[in-house]
């Protein structure tokens, strides 16, 4: 498949920043996995993006597929990844040893988020153990401090998951908003959103947040809503009802290609609103599949920043129109 003709920006004096394009990925579960998965990653490639996040399970779960999958794309594509990170039933000094691994093969880019419980958790957690994304922040940057030289005086760029709608495990939308300003505080610097289906519920997350005094930049997380069953499926997980509609929609389709577009035009049009409240990117989840997220980003037409292309992987019919 044919990547969608982006729009390239020229930088001019005073200009706004593009919007910025991310997408995230899972390590793949088995070979056959992985020849799909870098399919995906080249087509994705061909867009690009600013970054790309690679997730990784909870206690390290799939430590080893995450590393190769990070390690690879490091070095055998253009792409910068973002290596999300839990901290749930792990020590700090176990953690240190995986930022270190990280910053080792050249990641300059970390979700730090706390990672679900297991299940029959303890209700006191062991000793050493953290508990709190905001912890995993503080190590992360003590670690940075250590390494500073290594570094170049550079700086790692942490990034933390923000809630449109309450936290299953909170008390209220007020606290989420509190969690998120002490992650800030803590040296987050930016936030990426856990899915949702309405745009005022980002509107919301946002308005609050500032009048909270978090400043860093809140980016509307996005699924390609082409799923009937998934997006039933994250509407449990999240307990906010997708819309009657979309899902009216989506379980009278007659085939694949039908709720495809069906879900397409959906999430288009959440991104939309999105971008027009003022949010500064769309991060992408692709679930590794690459087809919706490009019929999305075909849609959006994002202004894109002007890049040499050298190295990277055009498919036939790429089009990158100079604005």
């Amino acid at each position: 498949m044919s990547p969608p003709s982006l729009i390239q920006a020229t930088p001019s004096s005073g200009a706004g920043a593009p919007i910025a394009l991310s997408y995230e990925l899972f390590p793949p579960r088995n070979e056959a996995a992985a020849a799909s998965l870098w399919d995906t990653i080249g087509e994705l490639e061909c867009t690009n993006p600013d970054y790309v996040a690679v997730t990784y399970g909870a206690n390290g779960s799939n430590r080893d597929t995450a590393m190769d999958l990070l390690n690879r794309i490091l070095t055998e594509t253009s792409l910068r990844p973002l290596a999300h990170l839990t901290c749930v039933g792990s020590t700090a000094d176990e953690l240190a040893e995986v930022i270190s691994e990280l910053l080792d093969h050249g990641v300059r880019g970390i979700l730090a988020l706390r990672g679900d419980l297991p299940k029959n958790a303890p209700a006191e957690p062991r000793a050493g153990k953290l508990e709190y994304a905001q912890d995993l922040i503080e190590l992360i940057r003590r670690v940075e401090q250590r390494r500073s030289a290594l570094l170049c005086a550079g700086k790692v760029a942490i990034g933390v998951a923000a809630y449109p709608t309450r936290h299953p495990e909170s008390p209220s939308v007020e606290h989420d908003v509190e969690v998120l300003l002490a992650k800030q505080r803590s040296g987050a610097d930016f936030a990426i959103t856990q899915v949702f289906f309405h745009a005022s519920q980002y509107k919301d997350l946002v308005t609050r947040a500032r009048r909270a005094g978090v400043s860093i930049p809140i980016i509307p997380g996005v699924m390609p809503l082409t799923s009937l069953r998934r997006v039933q499926r994250l509407g449990d997980l999240t307990g906010v009802a997708p819309s009657d509609s979309l899902l009216d929609a989506l379980g009278r389709a007659d085939n694949a290609a039908e709720s495809r577009r069906i879900g397409v035009a959906a999430t288009v049009d959440l991104a939309r609103d999105a971008l027009d409240a003022g949010a500064p990117g769309i991060h992408l989840y692709t679930f590794n599949e690459h087809a919706a997220a490009l019929d999305v980003l075909d849609k959006l037409q994002l202004l894109r920043p002007g890049r040499p292309l050298v190295g990277r992987r055009l498919g036939a019919g790429a089009q990158l129109v100079q604005a």
